[in-house]
């Protein structure tokens, strides 16, 4: 009766879509066989933060996710207080009940030896102008950690061949001067003499196609999901995973975290630490194969 009384709330005054409503009612519906398999006269006015609290643990020694347990739990807070709004109920048990953190889901990257595999090993690219753009396309996400915005917005004006930068504009216009070394030097000058040589549509794009028109995001990132599928089974193969992987390499390799952040583009620290998670995961997997002791347990001294 009372879920009755919320659900109508949500499809009549709030207007919610039925599959919103759908999941309420499901949320829902799992609390009330929940706290009635504990206690038979256990009602929507009775339960107390400690079953509601249990609820919450059980969910997670089941194996369901924090996010999945958050959303159930947000359907319950959502319901308790439109109970006590119309005074269907007389206390609220989830008001003060903590949710719990949600995981932290570390960024995909590609591993060094499956990038040098894709890199230097023959016949990953074609000996054609499109294949020779889509080397330097993979390179320079590997090597400088662009967005895929911003790569597919580079200009021929934004690369200085002169002092090895490229001007990259990310998020919200901001720009930011990225350094490149002789090898990637050399590529985009192979990439620049062959570019020379088609009728350009977009004169000022610096990645165009055969047809010289400036290369698109879609077509850069299918082409990089088919690469990194030839070196790669992980289910993720995008730009972005090559901008992850740029910054794990960087910080394996001991570069200092505020220097990977600059060259990012990222407007705080704290959003360039998940790559010191990443990098602490492959520490703690190098350990755990080198060390002879490091898989042992239980043994005595």
């Amino acid at each position: 009766m009372l879920i009755k009384a919320f659900i109508d709330y949500l499809r009549y005054e709030r207007a919610l879509s039925e599959r919103t409503i759908d999941e309420y009612r499901d949320d829902l519906k799992a609390f009330e066989t929940f706290f009635k398999s504990l206690d038979g006269n256990l009602t929507w006015n009775s339960v107390d933060t400690d079953v509601a609290r249990e609820w919450v643990v059980r969910m997670m020694e089941n194996g369901n996710k924090a996010s999945s347990v958050q959303r159930r739990l947000s359907a319950l807070r959502s319901c308790y207080r439109f109970l006590m709004k119309r005074g269907m109920v007389e206390h609220d048990p989830v008001r003060n009940l903590a949710s719990p953190k949600k995981e932290r889901v570390l960024p995909a990257f590609i591993r060094d030896d499956e990038m040098q595999r894709l890199l230097d090993q023959d016949g990953m690219f074609d000996d054609t102008f499109e294949g020779r753009r889509d080397r330097l396309i993979i390179e320079l996400f590997y090597e400088t950690g662009l967005r895929l915005s911003e790569l597919t917005g580079l200009n021929v004006d934004s690369v200085n061949l002169a002092a090895q930068t490229i001007r990259v504009t990310g998020k919200g216009n901001k720009q930011r001067i990225v350094p490149f070394g002789n090898r990637l030097l050399h590529i985009i000058n192979i990439y620049i003499g062959e570019r020379a040589t088609l009728p350009v549509t977009d004169t000022a794009a610096f990645f165009i196609t055969a047809k010289g028109r400036r290369m698109t995001g879609p077509q850069v990132r299918n082409m990089v999901k088919a690469k990194l599928g030839l070196v790669t089974t992980q289910r993720k193969r995008s730009p972005h995973v090559l901008r992850h992987t740029f910054a794990t390499t960087m910080l394996n390799h001991h570069a200092d975290l505020q220097s990977v952040k600059e060259l990012l583009g990222h407007e705080r620290l704290q959003t360039t630490e998940i790559y010191t998670h990443t990098t602490f995961e492959e520490l703690k997997q190098v350990y755990a194969k080198a060390h002879p002791r490091a898989g042992s347990a239980g043994k005595d001294n």
